[in-house]
């Protein structure tokens, strides 16, 4: 319970990449808003594919960012004003893809051109097949990312998406707020 005053006022920035586990960001959404969050969303185009911006601007009282490209405030760079504007930066679902682009620089959406310029702490929650966690590759990023000050949210163990069982499923909303 001490935890949701920690949260409430805060300004929260949610960073939705592309995985099944994306329903779970929108409750995510929801809960942070509920416990006196104001959140702002980002969504990769992947992650637009499972679950509408719409929904995301409904559950947030926001609207939600897709492209680099499309400035609404001709006063603003967005993805600077998104950057400034967050005291805390969440990626949930993060896909192998988010993952290795942040570990590596590369800017070539709204989620990377923001994450990159955003100077507050930025949590990772990870979600994808256990193999694909387990690879040397998104473990080595991984590393380079906590290397950087990111913190990391560990995927839980159960039953995935691809059929499999093992560790990769995005944590639950609940959990993360805990956390954060």
């Amino acid at each position: 319970m001490g935890g949701i005053y920690v949260i409430q006022g805060k300004k929260i920035l949610i960073a939705v990449t592309g995985g099944i586990a994306v329903y779970k960001a929108a409750a995510l959404t929801s809960k942070l808003v509920q416990a006196g969050a104001e959140v702002k969303i980002i969504l990769s185009e992947s992650a637009a594919k499972f679950v509408t911006p719409l929904t995301f601007q409904a559950l947030s009282r926001n609207e939600v960012y897709t492209d680099t490209f499309e400035e609404k405030n001709p006063k603003v760079i967005a993805h600077i004003d998104l950057a400034d504007w967050a005291d805390l930066a969440i990626v949930a679902p993060a896909t192998a893809n988010i993952i290795g682009k942040l570990a590596n620089g590369l800017a070539d959406d709204m989620i990377t051109t923001t994450l990159l310029a955003v100077t507050a702490p930025v949590w990772i929650a990870p979600a994808m097949n256990v193999h694909m966690y387990e690879h040397p590759a998104v473990r080595n990023n991984i590393k380079k990312l906590a290397q950087f000050g990111c913190q990391f949210i560990e995927p839980s163990e159960g039953y995935l998406a691809c059929g499999y069982v093992g560790k990769g499923r995005l944590e639950e909303p609940d959990k993360i707020i805990q956390l954060i």
